[in-house]
């Protein structure tokens, strides 16, 4: 999926750089068009690259997250001890 998208988006670019260098106008628009269909093709395949990716990635960060919670959580219960014997005792 990602080469397919790597060769459409060097696609797009030859028909950029051939636009910029032809003197004819209906050429070149023709060539403009042609990098703009490759171009919606792009993001369409990028869509689907990305929302695949963040379920994978979502759910990793859903994981580290709660695992970031409990070892807080034990942290925090370790710091929650009780005051120092000298400050107890003062009568």
């Amino acid at each position: 999926m990602i080469q397919r998208c790597h060769k459409w988006r060097q696609k797009r670019k030859q028909y950029i750089d051939l636009a910029r260098q032809t003197s004819d106008e209906i050429e070149r628009e023709r060539l403009l068009q042609a990098a703009e269909h490759y171009g919606r093709i792009v993001n369409a395949e990028q869509g689907k690259i990305d929302s695949s990716r963040d379920t994978k990635e979502k759910a990793a960060a859903e994981k580290a997250m709660a695992e970031a919670e409990v070892a807080s959580t034990e942290k925090d219960d370790e710091e929650e001890s009780p005051f120092p014997d000298f400050i107890t005792n003062l009568n």
